[in-house]
């Protein structure tokens, strides 16, 4: 979209000179983002794994740009039975600690080091002992990956909130299946 024709989707309108072709073509909801250097545009999905069985609990797609610790609060699982709250280094907060610690959570964040103020060898070790169990929930995407990965061709929020929640489902009842084929009793 140009500049104009972003300024106009931004207020609710639609370009008069788009066809009605080009409307159903045209994703309005979809936002860019840049990653590791890269542009991306669409959405994004973030998930809570159960850490011992690897079963998405929650998940939550929202636009690209917008910050994966917004999803935090709709993603965290109360009921959960572990009292570790893992994540990446995008969700530290001084309130998001202090409500944690409220709760009685343990708070198994990444730290992340700021401009001129680089991590110290204990918090460096630190990240490096979480991301041992955070590596499980990137198994999880990798298994996403392998059916199909994050990429959706579709257009609108709601399509790729469903399509992104079957996805889900299926992980899950693939590792149903593998637990039952291996006699493992999850629930």
């Amino acid at each position: 979209n140009s500049r104009g024709e972003k300024a106009l989707i931004e207020q609710g309108a639609m370009p008069a000179d788009w066809k009605p072709a080009k409307r159903r073509q045209k994703d309005i909801n979809a936002t860019w983002t840049k990653k590791h250097g890269k542009s991306h545009f669409g959405y994004k999905l973030s998930i809570n794994v159960d850490k011992k069985y690897k079963i998405i609990r929650r998940i939550e797609t929202d636009t690209a740009s917008t910050h994966d610790s917004q999803h935090f609060d709709n993603v965290f699982d109360a009921g959960n039975t572990s009292r570790d709250v893992y994540a990446d280094r995008g969700y530290p907060s001084e309130a998001r600690e202090a409500w944690l610690k409220e709760k009685g959570f343990r708070n198994q964040i990444q730290r992340k080091g700021k401009r001129n103020k680089p991590l110290s060898e204990c918090q460096q070790r630190r990240n490096q002992r979480i991301a041992k169990t955070r590596a499980r929930v990137e198994h999880v995407f990798g298994a996403l990956e392998q059916m199909g990965g994050k990429l959706l061709r579709t257009i609108g929020q709601a399509r790729a909130s469903f399509a992104m929640t079957m996805m889900t489902a299926c992980y899950n009842l693939k590792r149903l299946v593998y637990f039952r084929k291996a006699g493992i009793e999850a629930f």
